[in-house]
């Protein structure tokens, strides 16, 4: 006999896709460098990626606000007078088959008649005086006294639906075991949480009442904690649902709930469970009110299911908006989310949990020494491979420019070896590229000794370094106007593109990155991507040479390259005691200290660049006279031209033998 196994297939519905793809950070890592660049910082930048989400995905300001469309449209539809609307139904067909069996009764005594007849008539306006009228009434119809009985049966449903939810529909067609049922349930229910308010009560008492009326407790709790939870705050909504009526409805309510199934005991205990949850929980917003403006009537029960609504929608709304102290993505209830918006919604704040989490075990965010975040080496690594990418794509744009991607062509060997890219010239690296094969045909279940096949993938290129080496000072401009006139994030891509391209492409070169405003100052590429605006005036380019002339003397048998990028004239400069004197319009002596140092760098062979940005016609003369006397170049980019500019003039330090042409540069 031969056994077959089956299996049944059906939708996922334990968490997360499993075959979902991965998150992709590259998005949440672009946007949130760019705010890091533009002075928020690491923590600010995420958090404010998270509010507004990706180009495919909502963020929590999204979520936020459906939630508030969620509780505006359960206010605007609903109204409350759903059950006393009900009552009254049931009332007027009550009196109305009444007054039908009194026509028809002949035998009944005129005068008997008359009397009941008066009765009906002058029945009070209120519904709940009226049915309290007619509790003595000894009806004559029996369809009448069958409808005046659904009147105490339908406040003893809703007004166990409002602390029990789903009890309206089970106990319709109750009989009156059912109804004791219930009583002895609260009953118990009572003495378990008076045990429970002294401290008394034990883990046996609450299993030994879960085995006896679990059935009325869908929620399932776990706990006598977990139990007063779930009826605290279905009871809190309760008691706002009567806070949000008319004084008049409200009143209407409470006299009519005498007549709960006919017994004055179950309002009784119902009480006594509401003093035990006031007092248990304290903490329940057991006064609040809201205002319902629609024209759907809602009963007790349901009426007590929308507040209850409401108030997670609340809870959903501060937890999104994750602005209280010790917030976290661990404080948001998925489960309520789902039940609110849809089960994508709570897709979605899952999958932003999950770029939280993964920014930082990823290894892209990391904590400084002061506890905060900041991006990690591997984050400006990255970062930095799309700066260069994207203006790589700009320099092959250019008429004459070549790819970005050749490490030294023409030049020696260094030892590396990366991945072949389209267009790369460089020799194949044949010891690894044939060790990939191996390895990828055994990975796949092959037998490279029955021959190999070659994927694109497998291809690795020598890198090769530019038999000239230099070393490049990129001196940035970051005075006030920089950030003012919107050209303080394009700096940084410039610096990050430059340094990633130097420290993956050129490994032979030395790159320093000098900031200047009112004092200059070395940074590293991290320090550069976190500085802040500055709103500090001052332009001293004069100490910004300065550094640079020290670090080409550190490095003596490299070529010094200096790339300038500044939008305003020199308004400062470095007097012998170290502080920075600061004149505008420049001062004289400004000016003259600086050509002077800038003459120190010519006698030394530096290649200097300036890249003007702005339309200054005082910068443009002064960086003019600079580079006619330095035998330098002026670029005037556009602001997002300047990284492309920088790059590609690096890039011409290297290759002087026509790999670029002159108009290359001249048209950016």
């Amino acid at each position: 006999m031969t056994l077959h196994n089956r299996s049944r297939y059906g939708r996922y519905a334990g968490g997360p896709d499993p075959l979902a793809p991965p998150v992709d950070l590259a998005e949440a890592l672009d946007a949130i460098a760019e705010d890091v660049m533009a002075g928020y910082s690491p923590r600010h930048a995420l958090q404010e990626f998270l509010r507004r989400g990706g180009r495919d995905r909502e963020g929590l300001d999204n979520l936020a606000r459906r939630v508030q469309q969620r509780r505006s449209e359960l206010l605007s539809r609903h109204r409350l007078d759903g059950t006393l609307n009900e009552v009254k139904k049931l009332l007027d067909t009550a009196v109305l088959e009444e007054r039908k069996q009194l026509a028809r009764d002949a035998m009944m005594d005129n005068t008997e008649r008359a009397f009941r007849e008066m009765q009906l008539q002058n029945l009070p306006p209120s519904t709940a005086a009226a049915v309290n009228e007619l509790a003595s009434y000894d009806w004559q119809s029996s369809s009448a006294r069958e409808a005046y009985d659904r009147i105490k049966d339908l406040l003893g449903r809703e007004v166990l639906d409002q602390r029990f939810a789903g009890m309206k529909q089970a106990l319709e067609n109750a009989t009156d075991e059912d109804r004791e049922a219930v009583s002895e349930m609260l009953r118990d229910l009572n003495e378990l949480l008076g045990k429970h308010r002294r401290g008394e009560d034990t883990d046996e008492d609450f299993r030994q009442f879960m085995a006896k009326h679990g059935d009325y407790f869908p929620e399932n709790p776990q706990s006598v904690e977990e139990l007063v939870d779930a009826l605290a705050k279905r009871a809190a909504a309760a008691q706002r649902l009567l806070q949000s009526m008319s004084p008049e409805q409200r009143e209407e309510l409470m006299r009519l709930s005498a007549q709960a199934f006919g017994s004055a005991e179950l309002m009784a205990q119902l009480n006594q469970l509401d003093d035990s949850l006031r007092a248990l929980r304290p903490g329940e917003d057991w006064n609040g009110s809201e205002r319902f403006g629609g024209q759907e009537g809602l009963g007790l029960g349901d009426g007590t299911g929308v507040l209850q609504d409401i108030a997670e929608l609340d809870e959903l709304s501060e937890q999104l908006s994750q602005h209280y102290n010790g917030s976290s993505f661990d404080d948001l209830d998925l489960d309520a989310l789902a039940r609110q918006l849809g089960q994508n919604a709570a897709v979605t704040a899952r999958t932003l949990a999950e770029i939280e989490r993964a920014m930082q075990d990823g290894g892209y965010l990391r904590r400084g020494a002061d506890g905060d975040l900041r991006l990690s080496p591997q984050a400006m690594r990255r970062l930095g491979k799309s700066l260069l990418r994207d203006t790589a794509k700009q320099l092959s744009g250019r008429q004459g420019g070549r790819d970005t991607r050749v490490a030294g062509a023409a030049g020696e060997q260094t030892g590396s070896s990366r991945q072949w890219e389209f267009g790369d010239a460089e020799p194949w690296d044949v010891t690894r590229t044939m060790t990939n094969a191996i390895r990828r045909t055994m990975a796949d279940g092959g037998d490279p000794g029955r021959g190999l096949h070659l994927a694109i993938g497998d291809i690795e290129v020598t890198e090769t370094e530019a038999r000239t080496q230099a070393a490049v000072v990129l001196l940035a401009d970051v005075s006030f106007s920089m950030s003012a006139e919107g050209r303080w994030v394009p700096m940084k891509r410039t610096a990050l593109a430059l340094h990633h391209l130097v420290s993956t492409r050129f490994r032979g070169d030395r790159l320093q990155l000098v900031t200047f405003g009112r004092y200059a100052q070395s940074m590293d590429i991290g320090e550069l991507t976190a500085l802040p605006p500055l709103r500090e005036q001052g332009t001293n380019l004069h100490h910004g040479l300065l550094l640079a002339g020290r670090f080409f003397r550190q490095h003596p048998s490299m070529q010094p390259v200096l790339l300038v990028v500044t939008d305003g004239e020199p308004t400062a400069h470095l007097l012998a005691d170290g502080e920075s004197w600061f004149c505008w319009p420049p001062d004289p002596e400004t000016i003259r200290v600086t050509v002077a140092e800038l003459d120190r760098l010519a006698r030394s062979g530096t290649q200097a660049t300036f890249f003007r940005l702005g339309d200054d016609p005082g910068l443009e003369r002064f960086v003019q006279r600079l580079a006619r006397r330095i035998d330098g170049r002026v670029v005037a980019p556009e602001t997002g031209d300047l990284g492309a500019a920088v790059v590609g003039a690096y890039l011409r330090t290297h290759f002087r033998d026509g790999l670029y042409d002159d108009d290359w540069t001249a048209g950016i």
